[in-house]
């Protein structure tokens, strides 16, 4: 059986009932009222389409009607005036009212007859206050339009007698449907297109943190493209499980309509918590577990409706007359058939391991899994054993190393709920929502795309299959309260076992899961060149082996997490942790940092103040005094330069005395760097003390305004004791805002401190920032009194 979409069930049906009565009320409610201004008259049919045709119309939906009636034919020219012509689709000054829909050429007396009758029904709708989309039609009109409009033709498919001749509804519904039929290989090709074109712009429901229920993909509009498809008879029409998906989307419509007053389908970050309990549900979270897992469902229905219109509209006739597709084996129980991966005639259903088996085939060979195996498989093969076979194990390694071709194999075994049968604990974190705009995925998603990400890394390691299960189990602990890394290690080592992993590995597994943020934590917010960081790391990770897998997770992870939270500066300064742990597990010499350049030192001997940019890196001299690093650094947000790392590289002797150089990693907010001779003025103007930094970043800030309604946590400051020898080490969490770095600097140094170097991570809108800081003496601090003013002032910058 396929799973049904898991749901709260305490109130949740009592609400969702109540939306559906609500609806079917609305719309006999409309019916009656129009049937009344219609009256009776004959060969006149008021018809809805539409969600009103539907019977689905939500608050804020438009009323679509259409008003059909049989056409007396004249000769042109003969007593039809343009206002009558006008009249027969509404009063044109009416703001929302539709344009001349070309009619035919009609008996005068009878036009205005119509005329008058759309007037008696347009009027009082518009009054009433209702959005009303409308226009009046013959039959052949009708048709006509539907052929050339695609978006006429889908709403016309749904058409639903009101009142008036229901033979003319009879006989349209006919006629569309015999033109949609005959013509089913263009206008499918045209619907694909229209709809891809809309996922391009909506984006995927399911992952979206603010989704439109209506047009994003995995939405209603594809239950109602889904329904055009089928009336084509070249795919089979949605099942029960799409239609309650579909409905469940639809209360969501409707309660967002009904709290906001308006028509908007996006679901806002602030709507999200009572349109949660207005169906029932207990809080946002689960408001966007349950959309997902219907959109989901509607995706993955979609998905097969799809490959049959591809195939449809690709065949011309080519196989006509060749038979029944042929059967081409993948795998031991699995071959294609029909661009599909099905169960061999032979396969052995008693067989535990057949489902991943069947799944390594079909993403090996970059086919879907047929839903009617999927469903076969979940209703009659048996249970895996615990521990797992090592064959299934294989073939879980096997399906992974496909790559992508495994995450549609993936989600077709998920949607029949073989996932959660294998993996009872993948269930914690199924559609789990990820609330940082970082993350493109819901967790359970993100994990299957990081895994099959590491596919192209397994030449990287000696163990590949490792490598493919940690990335699979790294998040693993987003389903559990607490440390996700500490709780996923413990869930990982018990998943591990399960799969049949040995002692050792399964050891290994629960390290990587423990350890998968040190390598991009520690490369991103501490400094490099101090041996305490590179021995921590060195101890945490034991061995070369475990670091090898970290380093090739860190990529797998930030990749299938987004672009915000990877990127080139990123993986620069992880692989060189990785070389500076690697010499130290060796028993070599931890790499230096590299010495000054000789056009840094040339640079250094400039007296002033000079700038000099290269790439990413923007090196800063100038007269040495308190607080130099930070004033630099403000000078770079006023460029809009987002900094990334700053590190005073060595003390020189320049002309006028002693000389300090700093060294900033730094990337424009966008376009290209500013002009290094700007940069060195402003520099110059700052250290004069002839430039207002704060005044002029206080009005970036201002310009840049927290959404109504967005989540902003509370800054943290924390004093890491056991970081480093040399410096105290203060880390930073706060909203990010221009000029972070230099409102934190100047915060430092106003009590009388050093900041000797800085590592800035921001994660979407959430930086971390480190500093590491020394006293007057060039020594760390250690009076706690002191330590505790330090975290106060910057607190209240902060705040």
């Amino acid at each position: 059986m396929l799973r049904s979409p898991d749901l709260p069930r305490s109130g949740t049906l009592a609400a969702r009932k109540a939306h559906a009565d609500a609806r079917a009320t609305r719309a006999d409610e409309l019916d009656r009222w129009l049937t009344g201004l219609l009256g009776p008259e004959p060969h006149v049919a008021l018809v809805a389409v539409g969600s009103h045709g539907r019977r689905d119309l939500t608050p804020g939906g438009d009323l679509d009607l259409v008003l059909l009636h049989r056409g007396r034919s004249k000769a042109p020219g003969d007593g039809l005036g343009d206002r009558d012509r006008a009249h027969l689709t509404g009063p044109a000054d009416r703001p929302d009212a539709g344009g001349p829909s070309g009619l035919d050429v009609l008996d005068a007396a009878w036009a205005r007859h119509v005329a008058e009758v759309a007037d008696r029904i347009w009027y009082p709708v518009w009054d009433s206050g209702l959005r009303l989309d409308h226009s009046v039609r013959t039959v052949h009109e009708a048709r006509t339009v539907a052929r050339d409009d695609l978006k006429a033709a889908l709403g016309l498919m749904s058409a639903r007698r009101i009142a008036g001749e229901q033979s003319l509804v009879d006989e349209l519904r006919a006629a569309v449907l015999a033109d949609w039929r005959a013509d089913a290989r263009r206008r499918l090709g045209e619907l694909s297109a229209m709809t891809r074109e809309r996922w391009e712009t909506q984006g995927e429901l399911a992952f979206l943190l603010e989704p439109d229920l209506k047009e994003a993909r995995g939405g209603l509009r594809d239950v109602h493209v889904m329904q055009a498809v089928a009336a084509s008879w070249v795919a089979p029409a949605p099942d029960e499980r799409v239609r309650a998906a579909y409905r469940l989307l639809l209360d969501v419509r409707h309660a967002l309509h009904e709290l906001t007053g308006r028509a908007a389908d996006r679901l806002v970050l602030q709507e999200q918590e009572a349109v949660a309990r207005a169906v029932g549900l207990l809080d946002a979270d689960m408001l966007l577990r349950t959309t997902a897992e219907a959109a989901r469902t509607v995706t993955y229905a979609g998905d097969h409706v799809w490959r049959h219109v591809d195939r449809f509209c690709a065949a011309r006739g080519r196989n006509r007359g060749r038979g029944r597709p042929e059967r081409r084996p993948l795998a031991d129980g699995v071959v294609e058939h029909d661009g599909e991966a099905v169960l061999a005639r032979g396969a052995d259903l008693t067989d535990p391991a057949l489902v991943l088996r069947i799944a390594a085939g079909a993403a090996q060979a970059g086919l879907p899994l047929a839903p009617a195996t999927v469903n076969r498989m979940a209703e009659d093969v048996p249970p895996m054993p615990v521990p797992w076979p090592a064959e299934a194990r294989d073939a879980l390694v096997a399906l992974l190393g496909a790559g992508p071709p495994a995450i549609p194999v993936w989600e077709a075994l998920d949607q029949a709920g073989l996932i959660t049968r294998l993996l009872p604990d993948w269930e914690r974190v199924r559609n789990r929502p990820q609330r940082n705009p970082v993350h493109r995925f819901t967790v359970d998603r993100h994990l299957v795309e990081a895994a099959t990400g590491a596919a192209a890394l397994t030449r990287e390691v000696a163990r590949p299959d490792l490598l493919l299960v940690g990335a699979l189990l790294h998040d693993i602990g987003k389903g559990w309260p607490g440390d996700h890394s500490r709780g996923g290690a413990v869930v990982a080592r018990d998943m591990g076992a399960r799969m049949g992993f040995g002692e050792r590995d399964v050891g290994v597994l629960e390290a990587m899961v423990r350890h998968h943020l040190l390598l991009p934590d520690t490369a991103t917010r501490r400094d490099l060149d101090d041996p305490v960081t590179i021995r921590a790391v060195a101890d945490a990770v034991g061995g070369h082996e475990v670091l090898e897998l970290l380093a090739a997770l860190s990529l797998a992870d930030g990749l299938a997490t987004g672009p915000a939270a990877w990127g080139a500066w990123k993986a620069g300064l992880v692989d060189e942790l990785v070389r500076r742990v690697t010499a130290a597990l060796s028993g070599r010499a931890v790499p230096r940092a590299p010495e000054p350049s000789p056009a840094q030192l040339a640079l250094a001997r400039h007296g002033g103040g000079a700038v000099r940019v290269v790439g990413t890196r923007i090196t800063v001299v100038a007269p040495d005094r308190p607080g130099l690093l930070w004033r630099a650094a403000g000078v770079l947000a006023l460029h809009r330069l987002v900094v990334r790392t700053a590190r005073g590289v060595l003390p020189a002797q320049g002309g006028d005395g002693p000389t300090a150089m700093i060294e900033f990693t730094a990337v424009p907010e966008y376009g290209t760097p500013p002009d290094p001779a700007l940069l060195e003025a402003d520099l110059r103007r700052a250290l004069a003390d002839r430039l207002d930094v704060a005044a002029r970043l206080e009005r970036r800030a201002g310009a840049a305004r927290v959404r109504p309604g967005a989540v902003v946590p509370p800054p943290r400051v924390t004093i890491l004791d056991d970081a480093s020898n040399t410096a105290t080490v203060i880390e930073v969490r706060a909203h990010d805002r221009p000029g972070l770095l230099w409102r934190i600097g100047r915060a430092i140094g106003a009590c009388g401190l050093q900041v000797r170097a800085a590592q800035v991570d921001t994660l979407g809108a959430n930086a971390v920032d480190v500093f590491y800081v020394v006293g007057e003496d060039g020594a760390p601090i250690s009076d706690t009194a002191a330590l505790d003013a330090v975290r106060q002032r910057i607190l209240k910058v902060l705040r």
